[in-house]
């Protein structure tokens, strides 16, 4: 059994490893975990969290209806009520009357708020030049032109991906994979 599952392993680290959008969801969170933590480190600025920044480019500076928030995370409108909770007790953002639409509310940035994403994306600018000198600059200057290339693709059509033809996929049972009954 546990050769089984040493067999598992190497093979799912060999998949990973291949896939250059794991490699690059990877490398997403690594850097989105320091920049919180860099965050964090500056001068009189709420605890953010992870599940908070997610929801950050889901909110329109204009505003987002609650309800249309939760669709775009794909999670319930309680869940995103206690992040909102959260965000509000920070004077992030805070939740207003829509003036389409009496019963509904809509999440706005703070001025507070508005002045946290400029000092977010400071932070991160700082941080993609301290990865620069880490990784060397054609690397960088490589990896931003294919993401460019990849945002503006999936900009123009969000669909592309389902368009193209792609071959079936082939999974391989797993050696711990339950079997079926019949």
């Amino acid at each position: 059994m546990a050769a089984k599952k040493k067999t598992y392993e190497a093979t799912l680290e060999t998949k990973k490893r291949a896939s250059t959008l794991q490699l690059l969801f990877k490398a997403a969170r690594l850097l989105d975990e320091e920049a919180l933590v860099r965050v964090a480190m500056l001068p009189d600025r709420p605890r953010i969290r992870r599940s908070h920044s997610a929801l950050f480019p889901h909110i329109d500076l204009a505003g987002t209806r609650v309800t249309d928030l939760a669709e775009r995370v794909g999670v319930t409108k309680q869940a995103i009520s206690q992040l909102l909770d959260d965000l509000e007790t920070f004077g992030v953002v805070s939740r207003v009357p829509d003036p389409a639409d009496a019963r509904s509310r809509l999440v706005v940035f703070t001025d507070r708020g508005k002045r946290g994403l400029l000092e977010g994306l400071a932070v991160l600018q700082k941080l993609e030049a301290d990865l620069e000198r880490a990784v060397g600059a054609s690397a960088m200057s490589g990896l931003r032109e294919g993401v460019v290339a990849v945002v503006a693709a999936l900009d123009r059509d969000p669909e592309v991906l389902r368009k193209v033809q792609a071959p079936t996929a082939v999974v391989e049972p797993t050696p711990d994979a339950p079997r079926k009954r019949r």
